[in-house]
């Protein structure tokens, strides 16, 4: 069985893990999988079986940006840097993949680099073969030009396939990158990947008593408190006008404080219920009524595939553009109802919330078929490379 080192590094929320599992778990029938996390450990995410996992010392970012952080204070950067580095390399020496997949880089992570490019350099020499995973929107630069320059020498060097998991009939890497036709190596559009569904029979068992459900989510919790904290404000004028229950989920990474504040606001209600993760965050939004929340890649992938009514904010921190580009571009097709920072004023937001579960939105005819297409261009990837020798 051919065998694929997959690198995944999330550091502001958990959906480049997400997706990154999704793709790995429908190559588990073709491949020996060896995943790498480079983020901070989610005790409650499940991995698939079948794979092996290692977390090497973890890395994230501060709240402004501007510097990347060990997870474990006990260890400074460069020491986690030389780790990390070895621990790769080592990985690579032994487990000698046929295929090594680098999620996001080098069109972001490239501060990375430090441990990347030796790994590049070690797999390009034993012949492995090179893929890059992107989702459709990448994060732009202030110097535009000089980051597109950039990247396409890191491609046409090291890689020989991009995977874009989005639908170029939506939206094409190119609105984010504009030079897609300076790449050397195969390009290819996968489709959107997204999580499949559940057997609901054990949750349906649970929920069935309660009231028709608003669920609220904000990815992994780092950001999106002032939605939360409407949210918790508009309950109470909610009470007796709709008679919904409001399942919160903060994220696994939302610090005490917001999350301790948000149980303070709602202790005496009891239409709505705060709480920090699921991993069966699909299961509810198959039985929702309305999604609120974040316009990151997997939440949106969630609506689009379950059909959920949706009210949508955009993360625009470190003039990061993705999440607004693609909630901008559903609002106005109307799939979605973008969530603006001045509707996050409960009157306003609880008569929103009213006149939004009235509406009947927009389908998409969208490829939802990325876990399965990629699997097929890295089976062609391998078969071609047999063939070559």
């Amino acid at each position: 069985m051919k065998k694929v080192m997959f690198y995944c590094q999330h550091i502001l929320g958990m959906g480049h893990l997400i997706r990154s599992i999704e793709i790995v778990r429908g190559l588990i029938p073709d491949f020996q999988i060896c995943f790498i996390n480079g983020g901070q450990v989610i005790e409650e995410f499940e991995f698939p079986q079948g794979i092996e996992v290692i977390n090497i010392p973890a890395v994230k970012t501060d709240t402004e940006f501007q510097e990347l952080k060990p997870v474990d204070d006990n260890l400074t950067m460069a020491e986690v840097e030389t780790i990390r580095k070895e621990i790769l390399l080592n990985i690579c020496d032994h487990f000698k993949p046929d295929i090594l997949i680098i999620e996001l880089f080098p069109f972001g992570r490239r501060r990375f680099s430090f441990e990347l490019i030796p790994l590049l350099e070690k797999a390009k020499a034993m012949g492995t073969k090179i893929v890059s995973s992107v989702r459709d929107i990448v994060v732009t630069k202030q110097n535009q030009q000089r980051h597109e320059d950039k990247v396409c020498r890191l491609i046409n060097k090291y890689f020989d396939m991009l995977l874009i998991h989005g639908d170029p009939n939506f939206v094409k890497l190119d609105l984010s990158f504009s030079r897609v036709a300076d790449l050397n190596c195969a390009v290819h559009y996968t489709g959107y990947v997204v999580q499949p569904f559940p057997k609901l029979e054990a949750f349906q068992q649970t929920y069935l008593s309660r009231q028709p459900l608003i669920l609220v989510s904000v990815g992994g919790g780092r950001f999106g408190h002032d939605l939360l904290q409407c949210v918790a404000k508009t309950a109470p004028l909610l009470k007796n006008k709709i008679p919904h229950q409001i399942q919160v989920f903060t994220g696994p990474f939302c610090p005490d404080t917001v999350f301790q504040k948000l149980q303070n606001i709602t202790r005496d209600l009891n239409n709505i219920t705060v709480e920090r993760y699921t991993p069966n965050l699909i299961h509810y939004m198959q039985q929702a009524d309305l999604s609120i929340g974040m316009s990151g890649y997997n939440t949106t992938m969630n609506i689009l595939s379950t059909g959920v009514k949706a009210m949508m904010m955009a993360f625009q921190g470190n003039n990061d553009k993705e999440q607004e580009t693609r909630v901008k571009k559903l609002d106005s097709i109307g799939r979605v109802k973008m969530i603006h920072p001045e509707d996050l004023q409960p009157e306003k937001f609880a008569q929103q919330i009213i006149n939004y579960l009235h509406y009947q939105p927009t389908q998409l005819n969208l490829n939802l078929n990325g876990v399965s297409n990629t699997a097929n261009y890295l089976s062609q990837l391998v078969k071609q490379a047999a063939v070559a020798i």
